[in-house]
């Protein structure tokens, strides 16, 4: 098999963590500006850089607190004390295990900083084949798409391989997560299990779309690229996305939310 690096999203394509991440937005607002936290900005497929960036001016808070916010939650979540569960999504360690059975190499591309996707994948019980130290976090940008090049460029100095174009393959819950595999010529597989429908899923662009991962064998058909349309969802099959390699263009929107009005009513927290 040739080298493939596959970037696994963390939150509702790996792991539930039942807001873990906003209490530890709460603790760290409460601890630098002695108030509470009034609100938290959209995070669905977005980092914690641009989450913090307009969380911290809803409240007010000039973005030049950014960095200084950005340093206090790595050091509150290495700490590991503020409580909450984490569970993996169904099949999730069952996938994770196989592809590593495959010899495929595994890492993250997720918005969360790293101690915060570390304690996640650790109270849920995974990341014993997840290469962290090859991962995209964050922190880095607050531009998804710009982690891919990130996380091949760690991926080749480790392993000395080539993970450009398809070689890479990004798996998430989110329109953004399609949309940042689109932008840098990898694979998207997208599974359905955040909030986002499969028919929204394959609109973005995604290559294959799942229900879920508890199906180890068509998870790994979809990453190697045997499987290359959806599965059916519901008893309706979905039409495939278009390539990520078959257009220049951008593509078909994304769902994008900006600081400039009032967040969508659902949050769709997920990252």
């Amino acid at each position: 098999m040739a080298d493939l690096l596959v970037l696994w999203d963390v939150d509702y394509t790996l792991v539930s963590a039942d807001g873990l991440g906003t209490r530890l937005y709460e603790v760290v607002f409460r601890e630098m500006f002695g108030r509470e936290l009034p609100a938290v900005a959209p995070k669905a497929g977005r980092t914690d850089r641009a989450i913090v960036g307009d969380t911290l001016a809803l409240a007010g808070v000039s973005r030049a607190e950014v960095g200084p916010f950005l340093a206090a939650l790595a050091r509150v979540a290495a700490d590991g004390a503020v409580p909450g569960p984490v569970r993996p999504m169904a099949g999730a360690s069952g996938a994770v295990a196989a592809l590593a059975s495959a010899g495929i190499r595994q890492s993250v591309l997720t918005g969360n900083i790293r101690p915060l996707a570390a304690l996640k994948l650790r109270r849920a019980g995974l990341g014993d084949d997840l290469d962290l130290d090859v991962g995209a976090y964050g922190d880095v940008h607050e531009v998804r798409a710009e982690l891919v090049t990130v996380a091949r460029r760690a991926a080749a100095r480790a392993y000395g391989a080539d993970f450009s174009g398809p070689a890479t393959v990004l798996v998430g819950d989110t329109p953004l997560d399609v949309a940042a595999a689109r932008a840098t010529g990898a694979r998207a597989v997208a599974v359905a299990t955040g909030s986002y429908s499969a028919a929204e899923l394959t609109a973005a662009g995604a290559e294959v779309v799942l229900p879920d991962l508890t199906d180890t064998a068509r998870v790994l058909a979809a990453v190697t690229g045997a499987v290359t349309r959806p599965v059916d969802i519901g008893g309706r099959r979905i039409a495939p996305g278009p390539s990520s390699a078959a257009s220049s263009s951008a593509g078909p929107p994304v769902p994008r939310w900006r600081s400039t009005g009032p967040p969508p009513r659902d949050g769709r927290g997920r990252r």
